[in-house]
């Protein structure tokens, strides 16, 4: 099997880490708001936090596998893409509920960053399943096992950081506020 040369549209990859800090901050700016709502408010507030956050996710993400250039034609399987951006959602949905609540320990930080990172795992790996190319996938257990352990450290830090910079409604992006948002 040969594998493919590929390239990285560097200007692509720059859009994919602003667009990972802006839906970082606005996470942060939405955790503040589904905490401080009660009722149908914070159900509302929590529902489109996450199709916010999510999308934001999943754009990040899938402007990321636009940067990555191989010499093919490269298409998607939209209902495929669909399942990803829902796993996208479902994984913020859960980060945000983890990271809107009074209190914060460490059995929820567990528990939220291994159904955030799977989700954002599983948006991933729904991703790649999505593409429709002339070639085929060459699978490395021991790297995907390596990418969802990431995904569930980085979700754990990601919540740790939403809940302890996150609660102030209407704040403006501080220097802490801001660090929070960094990518890891």
């Amino acid at each position: 099997m040969t594998p493919l040369p590929a390239t990285y549209h560097w200007d692509l990859v720059a859009l994919s880490v602003a667009i990972a800090i802006l839906a970082a901050g606005a996470a942060l700016d939405l955790a503040g708001r589904v905490r401080a709502s009660r009722g149908w408010n914070e159900v509302l507030w929590l529902a489109g936090g996450a199709l916010a956050m999510g999308l934001g996710i999943w754009c990040m993400h899938y402007t990321g596998m636009m940067a990555y250039g191989l010499p093919v034609t490269v298409r998607y399987h939209v209902p495929t893409v669909g399942f990803s951006l829902l796993a996208a959602v479902l994984a913020s949905a859960v980060a945000l509920y983890v990271a809107s609540r009074e209190r914060m320990g460490i059995d929820r930080v567990v528990l939220g960053s291994l159904a955030m990172g799977s989700g954002i795992a599983a948006m991933h790996y729904i991703g790649i399943a999505a593409m429709r190319l002339p070639a085929t996938h060459q699978w490395h257990v021991g790297l995907i096992i390596a990418s969802i352990a990431i995904a569930v450290a980085v979700s754990g830090v990601a919540l740790w950081f939403a809940f302890y910079h996150g609660h102030t409604v209407g704040e403006r992006w501080t220097r802490r506020k801001v660090a929070a948002a960094m990518p890891v």
